[in-house]
């Protein structure tokens, strides 16, 4: 199959871009980084996508989705990328609402997916409890209790946490922590008796949250699929996030790469164009190629869940690890090519080499996901 966008993903894309021209500007994220409350992004604009049915993308039309795949889902992050647009479509749709998806019952499915669907419920995993992306590095305490549980523990970087009413949780009901077997995952009430949640601001402007649960009931209605099998429902959540992250990176690397094209044709130094100096030119093709490459990549590997493919989690690790070394080369390129001024605020190239250095960290860094793929392939 060739990769190529089809007639119909071609006019989602040209429909994303426009709207990502007329309702959003990169300076926003200058505000965003200010605002220590409130939920981290703009509500009004993420009810307009919702309303565009961007939030639906993903999920059967028995649920209020629109039936389509992550191929086209993929299509919206990539220019809602280039935009550096700010909306908890990665933490609802994908790491929650994926997780309810691929895990909830479907009375859980039929009462919560619609509402994430039309963006009126906003849905935030947590699982992170150390510094750096480790699946099943899990510590957090799910005790049973006759019917119920009780929670404690504490989670870490819990993208739009902060905004989210409904988390999904990971915590261990057996074993000990780096154990795959043993997770089960929750679903919690954030206003819940005993849990505390900290928002934090990123680098990239982006909101995360510290969350804390000091021996939270959560009744046996609440766990998504089977007790202690959680990472079943984990791991395909990560790939599918995995993936949905770099296409974000994707249109990151894009814009990124064009906003210095165009400072190469115009900037002057010692009477001439610096594009038309051959160390800058070379540096460019280079640049050029990794953003090809990882276009690529990202759409095969955007196909490959949405066909159910075997080898869909080595393409996820694969996608991430590329685009996470393309969008640091990208960061970095794009301050070097603009000199002094790139690193100052007013310009906004430095925006992308920020979110750069966060994405790349998310869901694993190009180290973690090459060692998975040597994992997967049995090195």
């Amino acid at each position: 199959m060739s990769l190529i966008l089809t007639e119909e993903q071609e006019l989602l894309k040209d429909s994303a871009r426009s709207f990502v021209a007329d309702n959003w500007r990169i300076g926003e994220l200058r505000k965003l980084r200010g605002e220590l409350d409130g939920s981290g992004y703009d509500a009004d604009l993420w009810q307009q996508m919702a309303a565009l049915g961007w939030t639906a993308i993903p999920f059967p039309e028995s649920c209020g989705g629109l039936g389509l795949g992550y191929a086209e889902l993929g299509v919206v992050l990539e220019e809602l990328g280039r935009g550096l647009v700010v909306s908890p479509l990665l933490s609802s749709v994908v790491l929650g609402g994926g997780a309810l998806q691929i895990g909830g019952t479907e009375e859980q499915q039929q009462t919560l997916l619609p509402g994430v669907c039309d963006g009126t419920r906003l849905l935030a995993l947590a699982y992170q409890e150390t510094p750096r992306h480790d699946p099943y590095a899990i510590a957090a305490q799910a005790v049973q209790s006759g019917s119920a549980y009780r929670l404690s523990g504490r989670k870490v970087l819990v993208l739009d946490g902060a905004a989210a009413n409904l988390l999904v949780v990971a915590a261990r009901t057996a074993g000990a922590a780096g154990d795959r077997d043993g997770l089960t995952l929750f679903l919690v009430d954030p206003t819940a008796a005993g849990v505390t949640v900290k928002r934090n601001v990123l680098l990239d402007s982006r909101s995360a949250a510290n969350v804390e649960f000091d021996g939270v009931e959560v009744s046996a209605g609440a766990v998504l699929g089977t007790p202690g099998q959680g990472a079943d429902i984990l791991d395909e959540v990560f790939n599918r996030a995995a993936v949905a992250v770099s296409a974000d990176m994707v249109g990151g690397i894009q814009q990124s790469f064009d906003i210095t094209l165009e400072y190469l044709k115009v900037r002057e130094q010692f009477g001439a164009k610096i594009g038309s100096f051959q160390g800058l030119k070379h540096r460019a093709a280079r640049w050029f190629c990794e953003v090809e490459l990882s276009k690529s990549i990202v759409l095969e590997a955007l196909r490959a869940i949405d066909q159910n493919r075997e080898d869909r989690a080595e393409l996820a690790s694969a996608c991430k690890a590329r685009a996470s070394d393309a969008f640091r080369l990208s960061g970095k390129e794009g301050i070097q090519m603009h000199g002094g001024m790139g690193v100052t605020d007013e310009a906004d190239i430095g925006f992308f080499m920020k979110r750069a250095r966060v994405s790349e960290l998310l869901l694993g860094d190009s180290v973690f996901h090459r060692n998975h793929f040597g994992q997967l392939r049995g090195f």
